[in-house]
């Protein structure tokens, strides 16, 4: 009865596409994740410099994709180049630029995420946006960051319904605030976990004593398993859960993860920040399957060229630990935002309910996993490390 009546009080009923705001983050609705606190907006955008920027694209009954930038600062990334690193969990979907990211370990694009088959339309629309800008008269190679999910189940992909406008847009109002998530940007036609899927962030920032960093993450989360909250067998107790009938289920899908950082990081150490990421993931109860492209994408956004000319000193590796720590957290955190943010859609091919609260919540209570910060001492749901 008290959960029934928290979830009340946090939602009026099972949002629909159009009242996004009707349902809480999960942190808002008692899933506390993991020690470390996160920045004040709880999203990627608490790292100082980052921009998120998305386009919702809603045609008639058969669109729902869009697209989704992250941006690693506010000037011109192909001349101002970010610290990056790629890792590759299951390597079944299309990342443009990757090749080039792990040969050089720097980023010089911004990170698009959009659906699988509007990937090439994306890349163009980007690097055209790029060659427009003053200065880059003289530019004849662009590396562009394109990632996707298969949302071919709401959205009629074949039709590849993304646009130049579409992109120029979501990097024209990209912000450093807070960011929408669940059924919005490229997470607009996703499915996780047999519910509706959908972009979530999640952050962290460490105690002074640990270097006082900040890790971001976002994610479009379109991929399968046995959906598992704070250690709480949720699947189960809500009957849904990949290959429960005689393996006739399936656990594909795929999931883009982007990690940012204002820990001066070169690649090398960016791309064991990123592994991490994935023990965030595997927490969710993903299983990371045959058919399932699961990337990280991790920039620092200390400039490339600050670390190279002695401006700043990177970080030593048995400095990295907290930050481990801290992206597993904001990983799984930021799972867990798509999944309770966002709404039931219809689209193409049939509807994808959204996660129901309401029965989530009184399973999270029945296995103690929610609020578990309640029962420490004041200031200390840092874990006890402190400032």
């Amino acid at each position: 009865m008290r959960t029934l009546l928290l979830f009340s009080l946090l939602v009026s009923a099972v949002g629909v596409q159009a009242q996004p705001e009707e349902r809480p983050r999960a942190r808002e609705a008692g899933v506390v994740v993991g020690v470390f606190a996160p920045g004040p907006l709880n999203a990627i955008t608490d790292v100082p410099g980052v921009r998120v920027g998305q386009v919702t694209v809603v045609e008639g009954d058969s669109i729902r994709t869009g697209v989704t930038a992250v941006l690693p600062h506010g000037g011109n990334v192909f001349r101002e180049r970010v610290p990056a690193a790629i890792h590759v969990g299951n390597g079944f979907g299309k990342l443009l630029g990757v090749t080039q990211v792990r040969e050089l370990g720097e980023l010089e694009t911004p990170v698009l995420l959009t659906c699988t088959l509007c990937v090439w339309q994306a890349a163009d629309a980007l690097v055209e946006a790029l060659l427009a800008q003053p200065g880059m008269e003289d530019v004849r190679s662009i590396n562009p960051v394109v990632g996707e999910t298969n949302d071919g189940f709401l959205n009629d992909i074949r039709a590849r319904p993304l646009r130049p406008e579409h992109v120029r847009r979501a990097l024209a109002e990209a912000s450093d605030g807070p960011v929408a998530e669940g059924s919005v940007g490229a997470g607009t036609g996703t499915v996780a976990f047999g519910w509706k899927g959908g972009i979530g962030t999640s952050s962290r920032r460490l105690p002074e004593g640990l270097g006082g960093h900040t890790v971001g993450v976002l994610v479009q989360a379109n991929f399968g398993g046995v959906l598992t909250i704070n250690g709480a067998p949720v699947g189960r107790a809500l009957g849904r859960f990949a290959f429960q009938n005689d393996l006739g289920g399936s656990a594909d899908g795929s999931i883009m993860i982007v990690v940012a950082t204002d820990a001066p990081l070169s690649a090398r150490p960016l791309e064991r920040l990123a592994r991490r990421a994935l023990a965030g993931l595997a927490r969710t109860g993903a299983a990371m399957t045959n058919g399932s492209g699961d990337y990280v994408v991790a920039f620092s956004t200390v400039r490339e060229a600050a670390l190279l000319g002695g401006l700043a000193a990177e970080l030593p590796d048995d400095a990295l630990s907290p930050l481990f720590q801290a992206v597993a957290e904001a990983t799984e955190e930021a799972v867990y935002n798509a999944l309770f943010k966002a709404t039931t859609v219809a689209g193409h091919r049939g509807t994808v309910e959204a996660l129901p609260l309401a029965e989530t919540l009184e399973a999270l209570e029945r296995h103690g996993a929610l609020r578990w910060d309640r029962t420490l001492p004041p200031g200390r749901e840092d874990g006890g490390e402190g400032e």
